[in-house]
This record gives C-alpha cells, structure tokens and sequence, in this order.
C-alpha cells in the first residue's frame, strides 16, 4: 500500500526526505558550532574548577598567617574531664594550675508526697522567689497539671515546675529553681506557702534567721590602746582601723542549734608599713646654777652640784603584726570562741561557719571584732545567722537538692562561685565545674596542636589536589589518574573527562612549576634559624620513614606532598614558634606578613584567583566565544530556515508541472483513443 501514490496526499518523489537529507548537509556548519559551544562550556567548566581549588588552597594557606591563625588557639587540657574541665580564648596564657572540687553549686529542687489524681490547686496569689527575684501570678483552681502550665508560663528563666509520676496513680509535684547558688534560694509566701505545706513538700519550723544590724549605736569600741576614732560605721558596714576592736552585741543571745550557722563578708586594706622613728635620748634634767657669795670686794663661787644620771636605754621599736584571726564568738559564760582566719581581700569575700563549731552548746551573746594588725584595716558586713535549710521559716521536708555554691580550690586558694561555670578566675579561660573530688585535678592552658595540624592538614590536602589537578589537564597519561588511589570512581571518571584538555596551555605548567618552588624554597625563621624548609617539620615529595623501601617511584615526581606526622608533632611540641614563623612571618617588625611558606602560596594564588585575575580572564574569553557562536548560529538558524522553505516551495513547484503534465499526457492519451474509437 505504500506505494500507491495519492494526489495531493502523498509526495510521489518523496519530496520531504530529499529536502531532509539537503538540510543535513546545510546544517553541517551550525551542528560543528554547537560542538564548539559545548567544547568552550567544558572549558569553562575547567577553569572554574581549577579556580575553586586554587581558592581552596588560597583560604587554607591563609589560615595558617592571618590574624585568625591557630597558632594563637587555646585549649585547657584537664587530667580528669569528669571532675573539672575548661574552655580558653586566644587572649589566655599558657600555664597548668591544680584544682581541687569541694562542692558543686546546686539549686534548690523541692519534691512534694505523693498526691492523689484528683488533687486540686486553691484559687488565689501565688508568689515564689528566687533569692531576691519574686514571681507572683494569679491562679484561678484546678488541676496540678493547669497549676504547673501556668507557673512554667510565669517562671521565666527562674523557677520551673514538673509532675512526677512516682507511683501508680500518684504524682509529685516538684518546684526547682532555675538559678544555682546560696544567695539564691527558693522561696514561698501566701498561697504559694500554703500550697506547700498542704502537698507536704515543706513544713513550718521556728523562724531562726538573724540579721544583725550594723548601726552605730550598737556597736562598743574596744581596743587594746587608748586611741579612739578607730572604728566607724556607714550604711551597715562596720570598719575597724589597725589597732581598734569592737564588739556587736546579740539581743537576745542566738541559742545553740545544730543547723544554724553564721555568715559574713569581709575585705580588707593593707596599707604600706613604716616603722615609726628610732626615739630620741631625753635632754635630762636641768639643774640650776651653785651661787656664790661677795664680801669686801671677794667673790666666793660654790662648788657646782653633783646628780649622777643613769645611761638611757632606747625602749624597743614596735614590730608589724599580720593577724588574720580578727573575728571571735562572745559566749554566755564570759569566754570567746575565735573564728578561722580570713583571708586578705580588696573586694568582700563571703564566710560561712556552723555556729555548733564554735559554741560548744553555749549560747552567743555577741561578735567580737580585734584588729591587731598593724598596717590593714578590716570591714565587715551582712552578719546573718540562720537555718540554710530553712528559708523564711519553712523547711523542705524532701528536698532533691539544696541550694548552694560550688567552692574549689585552685592552687590552695579557696573559690567560691553560685555557678559550675565559672569564667572570672582565670584570664580568657572558662571553667566548668561537675563533680566533687578529693583529689587534685591537674588543668593545663596549651596552644590548640590537633587544631594547627589540622590546619597544616589542610594546606597540604588542598595542594596535592590542586596539583592534582593541574597535572590531569596538562599531562595525557592515563597513570596520572591511576597513581591517585583515594579517588572515588566518579571521581576518577571525572578526572577522565578532563585528562590533557589544557595540555598545550603555558600558563598552567608556568603555574606548577612556580607553586613547586614556593613549597621546596627556604624561609628562614627568627625563632630558629635551622629551621626553613617544610621537610624540617615533616611535610615534602618523600618524607619516607626509615627502614622504607627505596626506588623509583613516578608519582613522587609530580610535586604531591607528604606528611610525616611523627616529625610535624615533634616540631610542634618542641618549636612552636618557629614553625608559626615558617608559615607566616613578619621580618621587618610592621605587625604585616611578609614572608613564610602560606604567606608565599597565598601571593602566588592571588593573581589567579582574584577579580579580573586570570581565571576570570580565560572564563571571560571563553564567554565571548560562546557569545560570538550563538550569534552566529541564530544567523544560521534562519538562513536555514529560509532554505528549507525555499526547497520545499522549488519541489512542490516541480511535482505540481510534474501533475500538470501528467495529465495533459492522459488527456492526449484519452483523446487519440476517442479519434480511433470515431473512426
């Protein structure tokens, strides 16, 4: 069937594929232009890859010399992570100091009975505080789990509450705070005290807590000299001068408990000591003259008077006296029970002692303040005594934990902070406290190694892949991929599809062999002048360690570098400096770079990499030449259009005379039938 031909409805000299194979050959210009757009795409492609790994190696290299540097990280190095660990900035000195743990900080986390599931909250005003920051709210009754919502809602960053399913249809309410630390203790009033007591979380105890206030006419001087003026008092803060003593009564005495204890703060001043001056020998005493007597013009002189006069001796020159025991306990029966010594302080340091170990059952009747220093004057404020475990009168009945400070000692020296976290003791380092120990923890400040290693790692990582792939673009052996064994397969696909595409390009084998140079060339250092060459750290193109197999090996002659890592910590451990010196230096002292191996690579990258550098160059012509084609081919585009338009007009044309002459054949052929058929 297909070869019956159909007028108007078939071509009959298959007119559509002649004008299809003409075209072909007409198309032949645009199709090697379409080839050359997705050469030159490929090519960009290439120079945008080479520049990203130009880059690459560009930011590794400067990470190794700007103000950024690791060189300058710190890190704190603790001998036991699980008792005390730490934090530093690059501002924190290299030093090792010894920790010992007392006592973590804590805050308070009350735990009520077990209630029943149909518990329900009063209505009314429920107020907490968190030592001196008070949370009230409004709560209109209902269920714990609606009284808990709402507190959550109110407690901010303060205080927070939780339902504790202890038993099997029973459930504890628990209220904690959220702030660590003994001044900051958890407390109730009105209905959020009734409350507790009702759920049994605390009990109502006699109230113990004591204020002592500091005014002046309750305070009597007395000091062992006869100097008055020695103590002052001003907005409740009791000073005593060198020399003076005071005594602070308590009315009515504090009764022997064995859960109360006394509180204060104290600081000091200590003044430059001056002996006075050595005394002066007394002039003696002054006797009057023996007289004489005149008769007859004769003068009789007495003989002078005879008071024989001891030698003096000077008295002895006072001594300074350091005496840090300043504070003592008036007992009832008359005697004193002296308090542990403080310790010299420009700002006020809290002290707290259990009354019980000092009183020995007797009741206090006053604070006794003695200064016998001689040069340091000791003030003192917020005497307090009172029950830590009972708050305003109210006592947990089972508390989880109780509110107090972390207290740790570093080097012998006693701190104190409300928080495990502790950033104001030493320098640019934060410490993190976490469990008590007795034993001494040993915290080191130490440059970040592992961090400049890995760095160094970087650098070198980012080179071998530049090299890399400098050497597959310029180069046509295959084994240049193959030597590459921590490739992936696409990876090594990838690399195929670029092998010897830049192999007549100068610019990137003048590029190679400068970036060779830069990393076997010689930057001497201030800190050590042996050391200035990368395989002095363990870093070249065959660092192979001793007793390894030699022989040739081509992949070693193609720039990649290796890392020795045994040397490299060797020459971290030993001569930091000189190795930060080696990457990046400052020769002539202007607080700039100017010489060292990253600092090199980094100049050496930088034309390539840089805006209007060469990449972007090369990227740029090549989008000329795509522009150019493009232009070029949408010219082609309609010229073969109108081409293609024209043959087919030409053939339709033909095969039209072709069917015109056809048919004047079969009406001549009708015709001559006709005229022999007539005669």
């Amino acid at each position: 069937m297909s070869d019956i031909y159909v007028p108007g409805v078939k071509s009959r000299f298959s007119t559509e594929k002649l004008v299809e194979d003409l075209m072909r050959v007409e198309r032949l210009p645009k199709d090697r232009a379409e080839k050359n757009i997705e050469t030159y795409r490929n090519e960009k492609t290439h120079w945008q890859d080479l520049g990203r790994r130009i880059n690459s190696l560009r930011d590794s290299a400067r990470q190794l010399f700007s103000f950024q540097n690791p060189f300058s990280d710190r890190i704190v190095v603790s001998r036991d992570d699980s008792v005390i660990s730490g934090t530093a900035t690059r501002e924190a000195l290299e030093q090792e100091r010894n920790f010992t743990v007392k006592q973590i900080a804590r805050a308070d986390r009350f735990l009520s009975v077990p209630l029943e599931d149909s518990f329900k909250v009063d209505e009314g005003t429920y107020t907490y505080a968190v030592g001196r920051d008070e949370i009230s709210f409004t709560f209109r009754g209902g269920s714990i789990r609606d009284f808990v919502d709402t507190l959550n809602r109110r407690g901010r960053d303060k205080i927070h509450a939780d339902i504790i399913a202890v038993q099997r249809g029973a459930k504890s309410l628990l209220i904690e705070s959220l702030v660590s630390g003994a001044e900051s203790r958890l407390s109730f009033s009105g209905d959020a005290e009734k409350l507790a007591i009702r759920t049994g979380m605390a009990e109502r105890i006699a109230d113990s807590y004591r204020e002592v206030s500091l005014l002046a006419g309750m305070v009597t001087e007395s000091g062992q000299t006869d100097e008055t003026g020695l103590v002052s008092v001003a907005d409740n803060t009791l000073t005593v001068a060198a020399g003076g003593g005071a005594t602070i009564p308590l009315n009515p005495p504090v009764q022997p408990e064995p859960s109360l204890v006394i509180s204060f703060e104290i600081t000091t001043n200590v003044r430059p000591w001056e002996p006075p001056p050595a005394p002066q020998q007394p002039p003696g005493p002054a006797i009057p003259g023996a007289g004489s007597v005149t008769y007859g013009g004769i003068t009789l002189e007495n003989d002078p008077s005879s008071t024989p006069i001891p030698p003096w001796t000077p008295p002895p020159l006072p001594k300074q006296v350091d005496d840090l025991r300043v504070l003592s306990l008036g007992l009832a029966d008359g005697t004193a029970s002296r308090l542990p010594a403080i310790e010299d302080s420009r700002t006020f340091k809290r002290y707290q002692y259990p009354l019980s170990d000092f009183s020995g059952g007797k009741a206090v009747v006053s604070v006794d303040f003695l200064n016998r220093n001689t040069n340091r004057d000791v003030s003192i404020r917020n005497i307090r005594i009172f029950d830590p475990d009972a708050p305003s009168g109210l006592k947990p009945r089972n508390p989880v934990s109780i509110a107090q400070d972390a207290v740790i000692f570093m080097d012998g020296i006693e701190i104190q902070r409300p928080s495990n976290r502790i950033d104001d003791l030493i320098p640019g380092v934060t410490l993190t406290v976490k469990t008590p120990s007795d034993r001494p923890v040993t915290l080191g400040v130490e440059p970040d190694r592992e961090g400049i290693k890995e760095g160094i790692f970087s650098l070198v990582g980012n080179y071998n892949r530049l090299m890399a792939e400098v050497n597959v673009l310029t180069r046509t052996d295959e084994r240049v991929i193959e030597e590459l064994s921590y490739l992936s397969p696409d990876e090594q696909k990838e690399l195929r599809d670029k092998l010897g595409k830049f192999a007549g390009d100068s610019t990137l084998n003048q590029f190679k062999n400068t970036l060779q140079q830069a990393v076997s060339s010689p930057y001497p250092t201030l800190m050590d002048q042996d050391l200035s060459l990368l395989t002095q750290i363990g870093i070249g193109t065959d660092v192979r360690k001793a007793g390894a197999t030699a022989g040739y090996d081509a992949s070693r002659l193609r720039g990649y570098l290796e890392i020795d890592e045994r040397v490299l910590d060797i020459a971290l451990q030993d001569n930091m400096a000189a190795v930060q010196q080696f990457f990046g230096n400052d020769t002539d002292g202007d607080l700039i770079i100017d010489s060292g191996v990253a600092y090199a690579i980094d100049r050496l990258a930088k034309p390539y990499v840089e805006t209007g550098g060469l990449i972007s160059l090369k990227t740029g012509t090549i989008d000329s030449r795509i522009d150019q084609t493009e232009r070029r081919i949408d010219t082609m585009d309609r010229q073969l259009s109108a081409k293609e338009v024209t043959l087919k007009n030409q053939y339709a044309q033909m095969e039209e005379a072709y069917n015109r002459m056809e048919q004047m054949s079969t009406s001549l052929e009708q015709f001559s039938q006709q005229s022999n058929n007539n005669r």
